[in-house]
């Protein structure tokens, strides 16, 4: 049973170099970006020697148990957590994928979607290379191991380039992490150190989707590995290069939106401060007479408390979210209308009964769970419900790692606004404008970004994979 219509998350990545521990630290950093992706998760660690490798369905917690990190043990290790976006949600396609070359042993876990992947596995597939998976991240392996390039970095490299889309990515070889992110910068990922331990040489370096992971593991954040850059940390220490120009740089504007933690830095800029002046902003562009403002918990709290200090209306939790529902639910035979969200979220008739409600989401997708929400506030008594989100319309599907919808099956690309707003039952709606998200966000400060979601303008060219057919798009 499917109780939300939220986009879906994508995937996560941790990579850790010189540590004792380097399994354990990788544990940890899944656990802290397990809003990433919730349907497989794996760690593949080096001693020095060779490559050991743990993955299975479900959460990290589940799968990782002390017996588990022991037989993982190394000084080096990458991690991932995964929502599948391209290959099916299967054990074969859980990551990292890792596979004997001859260029040694190599493992790489990857966050994003090869727009072109598809027409690089039947090109191989034609030269008689054999895919052990359905995954986009499986032809980078390929390329890879069929590089004619001599030495890892160089093959690496050849590789990103013959690749188009959206990639941040960790490798590990038997001494050797590799980091990378696609020359547009669409996926985030970070880099940080951990200080030598007593009687160690040096500082453990860190990668991560988000510096969240950083935070539990009590690493320092440094930067961001640059769009088009391959970063190489082994013996002879940190090394850097740019095997590919950078064209404009497209960050995904939807991160700040949902996706990242508030606690997280993404991009160079803090989710909070981002969601906050989201909210601000949406307060300036649509006011409206109300008693209280009410968040979609959890991704829409930090944007409406925004609204409630530009605006002057309250803020209060009156939806309450359960945050212990599974995968996987029984209904009762006689069915509970609204079943799904009353199992996630429940209204405080005290603070709604008789008030005009600004309800506050990050986004609209199909319009399902936004119609079941507003009734559920009104059925608590609330006198008006005015929603408003702190995004633009979402009127097109993302090809750049985030799972979302056909066209059709989005609302907005369907439907006007007066009409979803008579869909899901609201006395009002606004969305924030671009303008104001872009604003929100700092465009033009530290990062551009892609909004393609927004405006069905994408940044490359890119396939159809309903179709199938090639889409021509301005650069």
């Amino acid at each position: 049973m499917q109780i939300s219509d939220k986009f879906r998350e994508e995937c996560g990545v941790v990579a850790i170099h010189a540590h004792p521990e380097a399994e354990k630290l990788a544990y940890l950093g899944l656990h802290a970006l397990q809003h990433r992706g919730q349907e497989s998760a794996g760690i593949v660690t080096s001693d020095g020697e060779r490559l050991r490798a743990h993955k299975s369905m479900g959460l990290v917690a589940d799968i990782f148990n002390e017996e588990v990190l022991t037989s993982l043990r190394g000084i080096l290790a990458i991690g991932h957590t995964r929502y599948s976006t391209a290959g099916d949600s299967a054990l074969l396609n859980a990551q990292p994928i890792m596979v004997q070359s001859n260029k040694g042993a190599i493992a790489i876990a990857h966050n994003g979607n090869l727009v072109n992947a598809l027409a690089i596995r039947a090109k191989l597939e034609g030269q008689g290379s054999i895919f052990q998976t359905n995954s986009d991240t499986e032809v980078l392996v390929h390329l890879i191991a069929l590089s004619r390039e001599q030495t890892l970095p160089d093959a690496i490299a050849d590789a990103l380039r013959r690749v188009e889309g959206a990639f941040s990515l960790v490798m590990i070889s038997r001494d050797r992490i590799f980091a990378a992110r696609d020359p547009r910068g669409f996926r985030p990922l970070a880099m940080g150190h951990l200080a030598a331990l007593t009687g160690e040489k040096k500082d453990t370096v860190v990668f991560a989707s988000e510096t969240c992971a950083f935070d539990l593991l009590g690493a320092t954040y440094e930067r961001d590995v640059k769009p088009g850059e391959l970063v190489i940390v082994g013996p002879e220490g940190i090394s850097s290069r740019f095997y590919s120009p950078s064209p404009a740089q497209s960050s995904c504007i939807f991160e700040h939106v949902y996706f990242s933690r508030p606690d997280s830095i993404v991009f160079g800029r803090t989710v909070d401060l981002s969601r906050d002046a989201m909210g601000r902003q949406l307060a300036r562009e649509a006011p409206v007479d109300a008693d209280i403002v009410v968040p979609v918990p959890d991704s829409g709290n930090t944007a409406a408390i925004g609204y409630s200090a530009e605006s002057g209306i309250p803020f209060r939790l009156a939806l309450i979210r359960n945050h212990y529902v599974g995968r996987t639910f029984i209904e009762p035979q006689q069915s509970v209308r609204d079943f799904g969200v009353k199992l996630k979220l429940n209204a405080i008739r005290s603070l709604l009964e008789g008030k005009r409600v600004v309800l506050l989401d990050d986004s609209i997708v199909r319009g399902t769970t936004s119609k079941k929400i507003v009734r559920m506030i009104r059925n608590a008594g609330a006198k008006e419900v005015h929603m408003r989100i702190s995004c633009p319309p979402t009127i097109s599907p993302c090809f750049y790692g985030v799972d979302t919808p056909s066209k059709k099956q989005l609302i907005a690309a369907n439907k006007s606004i007066d009409e979803i707003r008579d869909y899901i039952g609201a006395d009002s709606l606004a969305y924030l404008s671009l303008e104001g998200l872009k604003k929100a966000c700092a465009e033009g400060e530290k990062t551009t970004y892609c909004s393609a979601c927004y405006t069905g303008h994408y940044p490359t060219k890119w396939v159809d994979v309903e179709e199938i057919q090639p889409v021509q798009v301005s650069e």
